[in-house]
């Protein structure tokens, strides 16, 4: 089935169904109506939800709403240096090359790194990876380079890793991989 790619406006819908084949829900800006909640609920009952989402305070907001009500929708970041025209800041403004490589990594993702087992991971974890507590900002943020869970901070992260369901060891063998490509 297609997935249903979850974006702020029109103006975000109409580039980006040039480029997937999908179907698209607007959340209508930063206000998201408890219709749009619900209607982006039901779907996830039978289809794939990916939030394409400006990389602003408001589209992390969104973000955050429709992922306490769809803990099982799929986070697609595009990166926020690439989302830049004049004064504006969002997927709209995206170079259509940044958005695809947003929404390839979301399934690249999916097919590389899930794990079935559920997530075994601690804030001690993070803390002994390095990934929470002094100077861990930049390890977080290439581990965003390498999985789709964006700029967080320790608390954060550690809620993204359960619902992604990366366990302790898989979590290892990632920052293992972003040690090599250095």
């Amino acid at each position: 089935m297609r997935p249903v790619i979850v974006v702020e406006g029109t103006s975000d819908i109409n580039k980006v169904s040039n480029l997937f084949d999908a179907d698209f829900v607007s959340t209508n800006g930063s206000q998201v109506s408890r219709e749009t909640l619900n209607y982006i609920k039901e779907l996830s009952k039978t289809r794939t939800i990916i939030l394409l989402l400006d990389p602003d305070y408001p589209g992390m907001r969104i973000r955050r709403i429709i992922q306490n009500e769809v803990p099982t929708a799929l986070n697609a970041y595009v990166d926020r240096k690439l989302s830049i025209q004049g004064k504006k800041l969002g997927v709209c403004e995206c170079d259509k090359n940044e958005i695809i490589r947003a929404i390839n990594e979301v399934f690249q993702w999916k097919v590389n790194y899930f794990d079935k087992e559920l997530s075994n991971i601690t804030t001690y974890d993070l803390m002994e990876l390095g990934l929470v507590g002094a100077n861990s900002i930049i390890k977080r943020e290439k581990l965003s380079k390498k999985i789709p869970i964006g700029k967080t901070n320790g608390k954060t992260l550690l809620k993204r890793l359960k619902q992604l369901q990366i366990n302790k060891d898989k979590l290892i063998e990632i920052l293992k991989e972003i040690e090599n490509d250095c």
